[in-house]
């Protein structure tokens, strides 16, 4: 039964995308995995897609997996770049790792136009600013 099922609740792990650099005519963003734990992640595998309603149709991206294999202890990878274009779509991160032999999963949601100025901080240990879902929940 699933209440049988352990919780293995994922904490200090942060998706973020990240404004890399810009110039008057474009700005370049990433998306960063970071591991804020003492203790490596392996057989990391990130799903990531992009949906929902753009000029009045409803659009889908591909989904694309990226098998990262380790994230050291307090460091970070880069995922892949993202462009504008899908900002106004909800872009999500399925995130799956294993911590010894235990398997960990979470989904990380940006919603539509959350990726603005407004909401731009300093990224921990990129050191770059950006907007970050996760770290200590």
């Amino acid at each position: 039964m699933k209440k049988d099922l352990p919780l293995n609740i994922v904490e200090n792990i942060s998706i973020a995308v990240v404004l890399e650099s810009e110039t008057p005519e474009s700005k370049n963003w990433s998306v960063y995995l970071i591991n804020e734990k003492n203790i490596p992640l392996h057989n990391v595998l990130v799903s990531s897609k992009g949906f929902g309603i753009k000029d009045g149709k409803e659009v889908k991206t591909s989904v694309l997996r990226h098998f990262i294999g380790e994230v050291k202890p307090s460091s970070f990878v880069s995922i892949e770049a993202i462009t504008e274009e899908v900002f106004g779509l909800t872009n999500e991160y399925w995130l799956s790792y294993y911590i010894d032999n235990t398997i960990f999963d979470k989904k990380y949601i940006f919603l539509p136009e959350s990726i603005v100025e407004e909401n731009l901080i300093r990224i921990p240990l990129i050191n770059k600013v950006g907007v970050l879902i996760g770290g200590n929940n």
